[in-house]
Order: structure tokens, then C-alpha cells, then sequence
């Protein structure tokens, strides 16, 4: 199962961990982890690349986990939360039609 975390204080996700594979099929052909993957590499490089925020990115690979922290604050403040909300909607709207392989929580 893939455990998507998503980190909030007060009225702010400041940041994210996506860690483990969700077992609906073999490497390689595993929509569910490819999906994931997809969401969460478009919103890394949406908030870093596009709004600039310097988030930190910890990738590792051992545990299959990949954790995004952001700055206290950033000049795109409200961009990339709207990145992060949609993220973690579509985390969730994936997470109904995938119970058994995909866990969304807010912490």
C-alpha cells in the first residue's frame, strides 16, 4: 500500500511524504504506483520550477519514499497551496476508487 502524508500547521499544508508501492500489480505495470508517481513529480516541479518555491526534496529510493518540505514561507505562497490541495484531492479521489492500495492522510 502507498501512504501519502500530507503536513499541515494551522491552515497550511507545508509539505508531503509519499512512501511505499501499492502492491495493485507487478513493477512495470502498476497504474496505481504510475499514477502516483505522475501527480507527485508534476507537483514538485510545479511548485519548484514553476513557482519557485525552494521546497526541499528528499528522495529515498531504499524505502521508496519521497518527502517534500516547504520554505516558512515562500512568494508564491498561495500557488503552490493551490498545487498541494490539488494534489492531495486527487490523492484522495484515487484513494475511493483504490482502498486497498492507497492511504491519504492529513498530520
Amino acid at each position: 500500500m502507498t501512504k501519502c502524508e500530507f503536513f499541515t500547521e494551522e491552515d497550511r499544508i507545508t509539505g508531503f511524504s509519499i512512501s511505499g508501492h501499492s502492491g495493485y500489480a507487478e513493477a512495470g505495470k502498476d497504474i496505481v504506483c504510475a499514477a502516483i508517481s505522475a501527480i507527485v513529480t508534476m507537483a514538485e516541479a510545479t511548485i519548484n520550477d514553476v513557482c519557485g518555491a525552494k521546497a526541499k526534496v528528499r528522495v529515498k529510493e531504499e524505502d521508496a519514499r519521497i518527502t517534500l518540505t516547504l520554505p516558512a514561507a515562500c512568494d508564491e505562497e498561495e500557488s503552490v497551496q493551490a498545487v498541494l490541495a490539488g494534489m492531495l484531492l486527487t490523492l484522495c479521489n484515487m484513494r475511493d476508487e483504490y482502498p486497498d492500495f492507497i492511504e491519504v492522510l492529513e498530520v
